[in-house]
Order: C-alpha cells, then sequence, then structure tokens
C-alpha cells in the first residue's frame, strides 16, 4: 500500500506479437465417474456460458467430505480436462507489458496450491481492450495534496501493554511491518524486529508479553518468535512443525501455547520459550480451535471451538492441561460466542455472544455454573479486558459505526462512558495497577495512533505520532451518516463525503468482507477524492456487521444479488443529491467491494454506474472457493454452503455468466501472492470480458498480497484510479 509501475514501464508488445507461453491444455477426456476423477487431483466441470465455456475447478482433497463432493457434483453432469488458458491461445490483448515472467513460488505454497497437472502461471502485467485512461493535463491534485502524501502514513498498530509498562506495537513501513517497543508514558520507538514483511493491518497478530513483562512473542514468516523486552535478536522457537502463530504464555512465562494445522484442522500446542518438542492440547477434527486462553492458576485453558458442521456457531470450551479433558461451556447452534477471557481471580470467564440481536457481553463459571447476560446495550461489544481488580471490563462498543469506549460493572452490568469521541477505539489494554488504560483511536481526522489514558483524570495523552505534518494542515471532511431505501424497502445506512467544492462527479465504494462495515475511520483514499470535489458514499449493504443479527445474515444464500442491488439503489440515491450529474457516477471497491462493484456494472439493465474499480475482487465464486485458502473456503460456506450442495447459489451469484451485459469500462487489479480471492479469479473475469470484447484495462503486482501493500505498488494503483476516474466522470474543460 510505493517507485511507481506505470503503463509504459516495460517493453510494449505489438498486436499479433508473441507473449508468454500458456501451457497447452491436455486432452479433452471425458470423466464419467467419481473414481476416474480421482486420478486426478484437481476436476472441473463445464457449464455453457454466453460465448465459449466457462470452467469451475474443485480440489481433490484424500478426505471424506470431497468424496462426498466429487459423487455428488458428478451426478448429472459431464466432466472434461480444460486448463483456464487454453479456450483464447491465439488471443491478444491490445496492448500488454510483462515485467515478471512466472508468479513467485511462494505463492504457490501459500495454502490453496492444489497440484495441477499444469497450473495456470501468472504475471505481472499491464492488458487492456479498447482505449485507455489517459493522464488529464487539465487537471491538477487539490492544493496541499499528492498521491504520495497520502502513501507516506506509516500506522502505528496492534499494540500491547506490558505488566511493566512497556508497549510493544507493529509499525507498517515502506517494505516490513517490524515490532518496537516504547515506554508506557512516551518516547521513542525502539526497533524489535528487522525482517518482519508487511502485513495487513486487519489481518496480522498482536505481539504478546509475558505475564512478568520480560518476554514478547510475536510471528514472523509463519512462525513463532521470542525476543527479550530489552532486545536482543528475536529466537524462532516453532522449528517442530512447518508453521504456527497465534502465540499465547502461560501464567510462568516459560510455557507458550501456540496454533498449528494438522489434518486440515487448526489445533493448539503446548511448548516453551526454548523450543522444546510440543505437547497436544487438542486432536479432535470435529472444527478449529483458537484464541486460547490460560486460567490465573495456569491448570486449565479455554478457547474457541469453530465446529465444521455448524459454520455458524463458535463454542466456548474448557481443558484441563493435566488431564486432557475438555467440557463445553457454551455452545447453541447457529450461535457465535468469542473471546472467552478469565477474571483475574480466576472466578469467571467473560465473552461475548450473539443470542439476541447484538452481540453483548457474557459471564460463567469454571464449572459451567452461573451463566448470564452481563450487558443489554442494544450495540455490539466489539473488544474488552478485565480490570486488574476483576471489578470491571473496560469495553469498545459500536455506536453506529463510532467505536466507543465503556466501564462495564462485573457485578451489576451498570455502564459508565469512559470516551465517546466519534472515531474508532481499539485494543484497549490496563495498567497492571489499574491506574491508567492505554488504546488506539483513529478517525476520519486523524490516522491511527496510541493513547494514553488517566481513569481518575480522564486525561488522553498521545504516545505515537503517524500523522504528517503536510496532512495535519489539510481540512478533512467527516463523513455524515444517510441512508436509502433498497429495491425491498430496506433501509441500507451510509456515510456520505460531502465535497467542499463539487465537481459533479460521485464515486460509490462498497466495503469488504462481507461481513464488516464502513466505519467512522481514516480513509485517506476517499479524502483526497472528496478534497478533487468528487462525493464519496459508502454504503453498509445488507451482510454488513453493526445493524444487528438479522441485517448481518441479509446476504445468507444471496451473494451478489440482494447486496448489489443496495449498490445500485445507492446510484439511484446519489442521483437525487444536488450538484451531481447522473451520468458521472463510478464505484471502486476492494475484496468483496471489488466483487461488489463487478456485480454491479454486469447486472445493471440501467447502467447507473459510468465506470468501475474492482481491487482483487471475485468474479466466479465456484472458481474462488476451489482456489483460496482453507479458511477462505470455509469463510464462504458461512454464507453460501459447499457448493456441491448450493451449487447454484454459487452460479447466482457468480457475475461471470453476465459478462455480457457489462457496457462500462472497468479497471481490474490484483495481486499474484492473493490467497483469499486468488489471482485467477482476475485472470478469468479479464477473459470473459476479452472474449465479449468489453473495455477494461487490467494490471497485476507480483509481489502483493490480498490488499496492496508496498509504498510503491500502492502508489501506483492510486495513480491508476485516479486516472482511470477521472477520465470517466470528470469532462473536458
Amino acid at each position: 500500500m510505493r517507485t511507481t509501475t506505470g503503463p509504459d514501464d516495460g517493453a510494449p508488445v505489438a498486436s499479433g506479437a508473441s507473449v508468454v507461453a500458456s501451457p497447452p491444455p491436455p486432452p479433452h477426456a471425458a470423466i464419467s465417474s467419481a473414481s476416474a476423477i480421482k486420478r486426478y487431483n484437481t476436476f472441473c466441470f463445464i457449464l455453457p456460458p454466453l460465448k465459449g465455456r466457462t470452467v469451475y475447478w474443485l480440489p481433490f482433497e484424500n478426505n471424506m467430505r470431497h468424496d462426498r463432493d466429487v459423487s455428488v457434483m458428478a451426478q448429472g453432469l459431464s466432466f472434461e480436462w480444460l486448463y483456464g488458458a487454453h479456450r483464447k491461445e491465439t488471443y491478444q490483448p491490445n496492448f500488454t507489458v510483462i515485467r515478471e515472467i512466472i508468479k513467485p513460488e511462494s505463492a504457490v505454497k501459500s495454502g490453496r496450491g492444489y497440484p495441477m497437472e499444469n497450473p495456470i502461471k501468472l504475471t505481472e502485467k499491464y492488458e487492456r481492450n479498447g482505449w485507455p485512461a489517459l493522464k488529464r493535463t487539465d487537471l491538477k491534485p487539490p492544493e496541499g495534496w499528492n498521491l504520495s502524501l497520502l502513501t507516506s502514513i506509516e500506522r502505528v498498530r496492534s499494540h500491547m501493554l506490558s505488566s511493566q509498562g512497556q508497549i510493544a506495537c507493529i509499525k507498517d513501513g515502506e517494505t516490513l511491518s517490524d515490532v518496537f517497543t516504547l515506554p508506557a508514558n512516551g518516547g521513542w520507538l525502539a526497533r524489535l524486529t528487522t525482517d518482519r514483511p508487511l502485513a495487513a493491518y486487519w489481518d496480522d497478530e498482536i505481539p504478546q508479553w509475558s505475564p512478568d513483562g520480560k518476554w514478547l512473542a510475536f510471528g514472523v514468516k509463519g512462525h513463532v518468535h521470542i525476543a527479550p523486552h530489552d532486545g536482543g535478536l528475536p529466537k524462532k522457537i516453532t522449528d517442530f512443525t512447518s508453521a504456527a502463530g497465534s502465540p499465547r504464555w502461560m501464567p510462568d512465562s516459560r510455557g507458550l501455547i501456540v496454533t498449528v494445522e494438522r489434518e486440515d484442522t487448526d489445533q493448539l500446542l503446548l511448548t516453551d520459550r526454548e523450543g522444546a518438542w510440543p505437547r497436544a492440547l487438542t486432536t479432535d477434527t470435529v472444527g478449529d480451535h483458537w484464541d486460547p486462553r490460560p486460567s490465573p492458576d495456569g491448570k486449565f485453558i479455554v478457547y474457541n471451538l469453530r465446529r465444521f458442521d455448524d459454520l455458524n456457531r463458535l463454542d466456548i470450551v474448557l481443558l484441563e492441561i493435566g488431564t486432557g479433558k475438555q467440557t463445553t461451556l457454551y455452545g447453541k447452534p447457529s450461535t457465535r460466542a468469542l473471546s472467552p477471557k478469565w477474571s483475574p481471580d480466576g472466578k469467571w470467564i467473560a465473552f461475548t455472544a450473539q443470542e439476541t440481536q447484538c452481540e453483548e457481553l457474557y459471564l460463567i463459571k469454571p464449572d459451567g455454573e452461573g451463566l448470564h447476560q452481563l450487558t443489554k446495550l442494544g450495540r455490539d461489544v466489539f473488544q474488552f479486558e478485565w480490570s486488574p481488580d476483576g471489578r470491571q471490563i473496560l469495553a469498545v462498543v459500536n455506536k453506529n459505526g463510532s467505536f466507543e469506549l465503556m466501564l462495564i460493572e462485573a457485578e451489576s452490568g451498570s455502564t459508565s462512558e469512559v470516551r465517546s469521541e466519534l472515531g474508532i477505539h481499539s485494543n484497549p489494554n490496563w495498567s497492571a495497577d489499574g491506574s491508567f488504560i492505554t488504546f488506539e483511536f483513529e478517525s476520519p481526522l486523524l490516522p491511527a495512533d496510541i493513547y494514553r489514558m488517566d481513569i481518575k483524570s480522564r486525561q488522553v495523552t498521545q504516545l505515537t505520532f503517524s500523522n504528517p505534518p503536510a496532512m495535519q494542515k489539510n481540512k478533512l471532511v467527516v463523513p455524515e451518516l444517510v441512508s436509502y431505501k433498497s429495491y425491498d424497502g430496506l433501509e441500507i445506512p451510509a456515510f456520505l463525503y460531502r465535497p467542499a467544492k463539487p465537481n459533479g462527479a460521485a464515486i460509490l465504494y462498497p466495503h469488504g468482507g462481507p461481513k464488516d462495515q464502513y466505519v467512522f475511520a481514516f480513509d485517506d483514499l476517499a479524502q483526497y477524492f472528496t478534497a478533487k470535489g468528487y462525493a464519496y458514499l459508502a454504503p453498509n449493504y445488507r451482510g454488513s456487521t453493526g445493524y444487528g443479527k438479522d441485517f448481518e445474515r441479509g446476504n445468507y444464500d444471496d451473494w451478489g444479488v440482494g447486496d448489489t442491488q443496495d449498490c445500485l439503489h445507492g446510484a439511484k440515491y446519489l442521483r437525487t443529491l444536488k450538484n451531481i450529474k447522473p451520468d458521472r457516477i463510478g464505484i471502486a471497491g476492494g475484496s468483496y467491494g471489488g466483487y461488489m462493484t463487478i456485480n454491479s456494472l454486469s447486472r445493471d439493465p440501467e447502467y447507473l454506474f459510468a465506470c468501475g474499480v474492482a481491487k482483487y475482487g471475485d468474479s466466479n465464486l465456484i472458481s474462488s472457493w476451489a482456489q483460496c485458502e482453507k479458511r477462505l473456503r470455509l469463510y464462504t460456506e458461512i454464507f453460501l454452503g459447499h457448493p456441491a450442495e448450493k451449487t447454484q447459489i454459487y452460479l447466482k451469484g457468480s457475475p461471470i455468466t453476465d459478462a455480457k451485459s457489462i457496457q462500462k469500462p472497468v479497471l481490474i487489479l490484483h495481486g499474484l501472492l492473493d490467497t483469499v480471492v486468488p489471482p485467477e479469479a482476475s485472470e478469468e473475469w479479464v477473459e470473459a470480458l476479452r472474449r465479449e470484447e468489453k473495455t477494461f484495462e487490467y494490471k497485476t503486482y507480483a509481489n502483493e498480497p490480498h490488499g496492496f501493500l508496498r509504498r510503491e505498488n500502492l502508489l501506483d494503483v492510486y495513480e491508476r484510479m485516479e486516472l482511470f476516474l477521472d477520465w470517466y466522470l470528470l469532462p473536458s474543460v
């Protein structure tokens, strides 16, 4: 998310010239039975699309689940060996730039790489069909702004306060997301790691202090490392396995629990600071085991169990370390219980659960007695921490997209406000004596930083400073909360940025997820386009969190249908606003937002959007399900079920079947290291657009995962987005 790679970087290949060769397709041998399919590592089935054929890749794994899948999918369908590149072997795009030859090997080994006879080789490239968006020399950046400023912010995040008053955090630099420490009363950031790869803030782990405050555990390159609090080279302690993460210290500050994958299931192992051969704490394969929390006396742990037979269910399980005995403390069908945490005296376990419309706070005793709902806020409790004396719980509560700090009395459940400033408070920590707390805060006006608050006086002190001076001088916009009705009358909440000097254009930004929410956070790109004169609307379409369970589950079995209509009606809402031209509205999003972009362009008979930008978005849900890593396959199944049983729902939600309907240009951007939405998703989409002779631009990035992290790449992405949106949404003077 930085040296620019523009469309002229590299040697252009003239029309008709040779490009990187695609692997030859195997013979079209029909596969008529499940037993025949098992001779291969991958199978696919063909459905007739608009022109040519669309291939749906499905992986085969040696377990009963996929034995069932193969037999179900084989009934009534003819199978054929095809590889994605073969249908258009002779087709050449109008313009192609090749930077690197093959996707890095690390991407193949990322966890989604099912072996194929001839896997598709993806390249970092720029392609287009039709006339490209060009730089508008009549347009200048808004005063006080440039795109380099947007990419200069080094986010400080994922902090934890030690018992000795030392803070550990992660700072996202240009090429690394390293671990730093600083005193709790403020001071310079001291670098603890020097080679930790860039990681997305929403998918990274918080460094973990040992209870005595002398050691820090964290992940580096797929393994758990530890380092002393006063510096020294980090030591890898999980050489006994191919990968491990999510470290959690035992009370003696020597033992650690780590999470590993065994037999396609996340399991918990107990090791120590020396990396001793581990002891398996969990071995069953009924589900994934997450978030272990040792009891204060070290005799028990509680953890989350995500059951494979009910993916919408998360249980709270108690495990006795000495005997291995496990007891389910809380588990209800289709109900999530999260973040089990012991009270300091070990008498209670607090957790959040969504029994009602919202995720409220619950308490239960270790023996399973005394279960009760502590809060009845009618809002989601996002995060929480026990006070050192166990009398209070500091919680982050979601109030209409603003995450506030509240104190909850552990005995009565009564609440009091701690800090309600508009924005996002997160990762609350207590000092050992309970005299102060630390937290992270960001808002539409401020990027994320770490703060300290004195409990008695409520005085707040900023400890880190990530906001560049140039950004501080700019006048930023606080978005308005608005709403509009969708096709079925459902009220869709949204955030609207109104420009001071409108240029007549607007951008609709659907967030990713989909189980997520656009909130009052710092959005530098929204601020930049608003400063340019664009109106900017960020809807929380059905399926978003923060508005109750019914709204959150409004897209179950319905991806790409109702939520797409929510986006299209967002465009209709924008058309009703003053200073917005109906023919100058674009849509741009990433991940599920990219998927929403593709759907909105291909399933809109009114052509409400003039153009779209799709960053790492899906186009074929079956293909993407088959190619992504396990956790994302299961995540998709939470909403849609398994494709062997819900094939029509997956097809209905796949906009690739409607590529012929697209009439507006689209910019497609994707990283080749993406294991969440595999880059093949964009390749398949681009091929469909070529087949239908649609206007598009397509750029891939060899060293980017899901989300763009490196500064030179993020800058290139922003430049391409600005060129594209300006070209199609702003009239020439």
